[in-house]
């Protein structure tokens, strides 16, 4: 059986239940508190973390890796983030060029000044 942190006493010690992450928890009569022995710790393991942030890079989308790693999305989400803001400030290269030529492309943005000639609509 185990021991009482708070008064070493081995003799009085119950069940209680278990903590909200599994821990097996225990009551001592002798003192009348409560105590885990050995707690599991809080949160997903650090592999877990990694893994999400790797299947993010590789275009894995947030609830896919959730689902893959029986996580919420929203920790999977967190985890990118912190990850994305641990990072080193990018430096722009001496390569880069100050000006950039593109192809030509016309786009229309605006309205028309015509109606449309066909029938259809």
């Amino acid at each position: 059986m185990s021991q009482c942190p708070h008064c070493a006493s081995t003799e009085a010690q119950t069940k209680a239940g278990h903590t909200h992450t599994g821990s097996q928890r225990y009551k001592c009569r002798a003192c009348v508190r409560f105590y885990t022995p050995e707690p599991k710790p809080l949160g997903y393991p650090e592999e877990t973390k990694r893994e999400a942030v790797r299947l993010y890079l590789e275009g894995t989308n947030f609830r896919r890796i959730g689902r893959i790693l029986s996580v919420n999305h929203q920790s999977v989400v967190n985890w990118v983030n912190a990850y994305h803001a641990a990072l080193p400030e990018a430096e722009p290269s001496p390569s880069t060029p100050a000006v950039v030529e593109l192809d030509k492309l016309f786009t229309f943005v605006g309205s028309k000044k015509r109606k449309p000639t066909s029938s259809q609509r």
